[in-house]
């Protein structure tokens, strides 16, 4: 395959990645956009494949075959629940990819100006390089023969700076995965001097970049680069360890950002057109996802990437009252004689994998008559777009389905709310607590419905631990019970 054709196929999968974000935006073109996202991955990993100067063919395609199998394994066994963590995941790959390709470019580069020092002297120019492809030299490493002193320098930059962005988002999104997988503390956590010492490990690993361009011992570079390695790693591993299990959705599209521009410093350091333009695309769109994450949040964007907040700032305070049980019968009889119901799914719903059950009660209830719609919060389900998802899987109709901002303002027409699995993004402290930790936070006014009824297994405060006053207020009733059992019984009752 010759660079004509390579080059037109990157450009063909640029606007399929393109169109495919862009689809992503609607629920109706979702699924087409995906598969615009499928065939352009696909040509674009066929295009470099065959591409010139590939080797070792037989071995990248048993890596690729072997890395699919796994894929599909994986994807096969995963549920919509562990979703959030699963993205976590797969960001922690392109970290670690991003640090042995840069650790790969280094080594090579030493190899080729090693090699380069042996050629004969007579030899002068496009000799050397004619002497170099005799030894075998080809590929990447041809491309870093042809480098001069200037190129080399800003390849050095792009090797640090893909190493450090990789390690960072590496040991982040792993602490993401174990926070959302509840396999670590969800409570921010930080070590003594706490963002000084973030600030410390950054400026270490500017003079060390400093030091590593001012080097031309490939054994010190590679030491400046380790040691760089391990502050960059402790850095993405105190940054998310300092943010509080409530603000986990802003952290996993923070981190969706890093994987991108990490992808993106691999790109500049291979050559690789394609991959640099994915890799802003991700970073960019990342960024984006983490502003309106923020904005829907009400946290500063600069406080996430320093992974400064997520902790209360004072006593909390106390909750009055007592939470008051509703059975079956209690509910269904509430939503007969209802005229309007807003549903809120949450995490809990997703657990419970109640979405089947919730669309057959709301199928049930607009039957009836009764003008039922469904309030999303941009970060319910600890990812954004969770829930949107488990709905259109259920079959609800999109129309019905509306952003807060959208439907915030009908709560107090409401006659019945019914929240499923929520916790924080239906909590009033966020409005009447300034020391809570989701203070100032936009969230669902449910309560100022008529009457709200609240679905939760038991009397625990959730996966971020915050303590919520709607489940205590005059006109809320706690719906005890697994979500799906639930609302199977409570299909049964409706008229």
């Amino acid at each position: 395959m010759n660079v004509g054709i390579v080059t037109a196929a990157y450009i063909a999968a640029a606007v399929l990645f393109i169109l495919s974000l862009g689809g992503l935006s609607g629920q109706e073109s979702a699924k087409r956009a995906v598969w615009y996202g499928i065939v352009g991955m696909a040509l674009a990993v066929i295009a470099t494949i065959f591409g010139p100067g590939v080797g070792n063919l037989m071995i990248l395609l048993v890596m690729i075959a072997g890395g699919a199998y796994l894929g599909q394994m994986v994807a096969s066994k995963v549920e919509m629940t562990e979703m959030p963590q699963l993205v976590a995941a797969l960001h922690s790959f392109v970290g670690l990819a991003a640090v042995f390709i840069g650790y790969n470019a280094y080594i090579e580069l030493g190899s080729v100006k090693a090699l380069m020092t042996e050629a004969p002297s007579v030899l002068r120019g496009e000799g050397v390089y004619a002497w170099l492809k005799e030894q075998g030299v080809g590929g990447f490493a041809e491309k870093l023969a042809h480098k001069d002193a200037t190129e080399i320098a800003i390849l050095k930059v792009e090797v640090f700076l893909g190493v450090f962005i990789g390690a960072v988002t590496f040991t982040g999104s792993v602490i993401a995965f174990g926070k959302l997988a509840g396999k670590v503390n969800t409570s921010a956590v930080k070590l003594p001097g706490g963002h000084l010492l973030n600030a410390g490990a950054a400026l270490g690993s500017l003079i060390l970049m400093i030091m590593f361009l001012n080097t031309d011992s490939q054994g010190l570079g590679m030491l400046y680069v380790l040691i760089m390695t391990a502050l960059a790693l402790f850095i993405g591993y105190h940054l998310i360890m300092g943010i509080g299990g409530a603000d986990m959705p802003v952290v996993v599209s923070m981190l969706n950002s890093y994987s991108g521009w990490a992808a993106a410093a691999i790109g500049f350091t291979l050559g690789n057109d394609l991959l640099i333009v994915t890799g802003a695309l991700v970073g960019s769109s990342g960024a984006i996802l983490s502003y309106i994450m923020c904005k829907a949040m009400n946290r500063s964007f600069v406080s996430v990437i320093l992974g400064g907040f997520g902790g209360p700032a004072g006593p909390q305070m106390e909750v009055e009252g007592e939470q008051v049980a509703i059975d079956a019968d209690g509910v269904a009889a509430a939503l007969n004689d209802a005229d309007s119901v807003i549903i809120i799914p949450g995490y809990g719903m997703a657990v419970a994998q109640a979405q089947q059950a919730v669309s057959e009660l709301t199928k049930r209830l607009r039957g009836k008559g009764k003008n039922v719609r469904f309030a999303i919060h941009p970060v319910a389900g600890r990812l954004p777009g969770h829930m949107n998802v488990l709905l259109a899987e259920a079959k609800v109709p999109y129309d019905i389905v509306l952003e807060m901002d959208e439907i915030n303002e009908d709560f107090p027409e409401t006659d019945v709310a019914i929240v499923i699995g929520s916790n924080d993004i239906v909590n009033p402290a966020a409005q009447e607590d300034p020391n809570s930790p989701i203070a100032g936070m936009p969230v669902l006014e449910c309560w100022k419905a008529k009457q709200v009824f609240v679905s939760k297994r038991g009397q625990g405060t959730g996966y971020s631990g915050i303590e919520n006053p709607l489940f205590y207020k005059e006109n809320t009733r706690m719906f005890y019970g697994d979500a799906k059992d639930s609302l199977n019984k409570l299909l049964t009752l409706i008229d």
